[in-house]
């Protein structure tokens, strides 16, 4: 089934980050053929604390790692993984507005949104040690082990040193030859790149060869389940492992563990 999105320009009270106004989809043609879509199979829920306006959600092995955002209230926080209670946390400095996280050893980055710069955190710790300037926003993050993928609600995935995070590179993603935007909070796995769809409830997975999309979820049915609405929106998938990961969204009071049966690219 050939999958055609066209995205409407919504004033939006709140963002990726608070306040991002969305921009409508270019027009750059690099995909050919039609992208299959599937739906996530629920299998477990685990309860999630509705204060969490999410950003950012990540398993280093075990230990899950969740980032929140809005000015003043931001955290960086270990949660349980079974319960969802919040193990650990630690406020954001200067009030920043937290947004996509992602492991890099033992060390944790954190992007923000407006504030112009990335966070670098000791795990042990939760405490920060760094400030890294960063150009444009920020909204999604991950590591596929080599380098640092970043969104910033651009059509864009960018690339980052890992240690410096100085920019390196980047490249457009486009779906059925239309470059897509608002593309959100991000997961590595397996060479190719998972990210929440802003506004939206999709989550695309992008070869960061070439920017295409090669499959696209559709969790609507989570969504629904979940009581979302237009604050309520998707935004939090962590691989688990294999076929499995954790969804969850802003304000959601559940996270699904959930199975992607995502056909081979």
């Amino acid at each position: 089934m050939r999958v055609i999105w066209a995205v409407a320009l919504i004033a939006l009270v709140v963002g990726c980050g608070g306040g991002a106004q969305p921009a409508a989809e270019s027009t750059t043609s690099v995909s050919k053929g039609p992208v299959p879509t599937v739906k996530p199979v629920v299998l477990s829920e685990i309860p999630h604390d509705t204060s969490a306006w999410i950003e950012g959600l990540e398993f280093d092995g075990p230990v899950l790692y969740e980032g929140t955002g809005e000015a003043g209230k931001s955290q960086l926080r270990e949660l349980d993984p079974k319960t969802g209670a919040v193990i650990r946390f630690a406020p954001l400095p200067n009030n920043y507005y937290g947004e996509g996280i992602t492991v890099v050893g033992d060390k944790i980055w954190e992007l923000t949104w407006k504030d112009g710069v990335a966070i670098e955190w000791d795990i042990a710790t939760l405490t920060p040690l760094r400030e890294v300037p960063v150009q444009g926003e920020g909204w999604g993050l991950c590591n596929d082990g080599e380098r640092l993928v970043r969104t910033d609600g651009t059509d864009r995935l960018r690339f980052h040193d890992s240690v410096s995070f100085a920019e390196t590179g980047s490249i457009v993603v486009t779906l059925n030859g239309l470059a897509i935007d608002r593309l959100n909070e991000l997961d590595c796995v397996d060479g190719k790149v998972w990210a929440n769809v802003w506004m939206s409830d999709k989550i695309v997975r992008i070869d960061p060869g070439t920017g295409v999309v090669d499959l696209v979820v559709d969790a609507s049915d989570v969504s629904r389940a979940a009581g979302a609405d237009r604050q309520k929106v998707l935004n939090g998938t962590a691989h688990i492992d294999g076929d499995e990961f954790l969804i969850t969204g802003k304000y959601w009071p559940k996270m699904y563990r959930v199975r992607i049966d995502a056909p081979s690219s």
